[in-house]
């Protein structure tokens, strides 16, 4: 396996429909892997519009099986096609009623490795979650990939640390946060957690935002997708704030060994002394 992985994002405006939507994210990621890139990420509820700004009961037809449903299916043929590691975020049914915000991760030649489900699920003007979602309840999965150990973390996940630490512990190289965060409190908010929690953790992240304004609400979505890497720092420049963009940057990962050799975070945190956090 490569110590230097090229990887992949996508940022994207919804186009009206979900085949659209579908095929224009298919597109990206063969030009993704025309530039050599072995993994890639889409952004959260991919294949939809953010349809959360609202509460109707209409939007729940936007949900699908997975991994059985038709986008992941045809994710899994792209991945095959291309050889890339992908990370599909879709609106998850399991049974009638059982709804999830929920990351499918598919290797390199199709296979389905498992899925994440969000855990912490927002109820706030423009951001109404809990209407559509249960909480994640399949722990924090890392995928033994073709191109090293991935983990998923989903939007408003970020804002809690105890996650980004679980998929430490269990071994993530890099986190894909597929996320919907739109214009105000959060701007600032989403060039500070990121890098942060790549330094705590010592591993890269990939920072995905959806871009526009969309049909179902008045959030402007401000994009500027990035990676980050275990020092904090952006790899590469940021995507831009208004237009979709595809980000194809290399991660050394040989970086997470050289930083968790000087600063030895994981040898000397303190689990016994940590009950308190864990109490309601």
């Amino acid at each position: 396996m490569a110590n230097v992985v090229r990887a992949a994002l996508v940022q994207c405006t919804w186009t009206g429909d979900t085949e659209s939507m579908i095929a224009k994210h298919e597109e990206y990621a063969r030009q993704a892997a025309a530039q050599g890139a072995k993994v890639i990420g889409f952004q959260e509820v991919f294949n939809a519009p953010y349809f959360c700004q609202v509460q109707e009961a209409e939007h729940y037809r936007w949900a699908e099986p997975v991994p059985d449903g038709p986008t992941v299916r045809r994710m899994r043929e792209l991945a095959r096609e291309t050889g890339m590691v992908m990370v599909v975020p879709v609106y998850e049914v399991e049974q009638s009623g059982f709804y999830y915000n929920t990351a499918a991760v598919i290797d390199a030649d199709g296979s389905f490795l498992g899925k994440y489900r969000k855990h912490h699920i927002p109820q706030v003007k423009g951001f109404w979650e809990k209407y559509y979602f249960k909480p994640g309840n399949l722990g924090w999965p890392v995928f033994d990939t073709a191109v090293g150990k991935v983990g998923v973390y989903i939007c408003y996940d970020r804002h809690f640390p105890e996650g980004w630490r679980e998929l430490g512990l269990a071994g993530a190289q890099l986190v894909y946060n597929p996320s919907a965060t739109s214009r105000g409190l959060s701007a600032y908010l989403w060039q500070l957690e990121q890098p942060a929690a790549a330094v705590a953790n010592e591993y890269f992240i990939a920072a995905i935002n959806r871009v526009g304004v969309e049909e179902y609400g008045d959030n402007d979505f401000y994009g500027t997708s990035y990676f980050v890497d275990p020092r904090g720092q952006l790899v590469g420049e940021a995507a831009d704030d208004k237009t979709e963009e595809l980000v194809v940057r290399d991660l050394d990962f040989g970086l997470i060994d050289e930083v968790r050799q000087q600063w030895a975070f994981y040898r000397d945190r303190r689990p016994d002394a940590y009950e308190g956090l864990v109490k309601p």
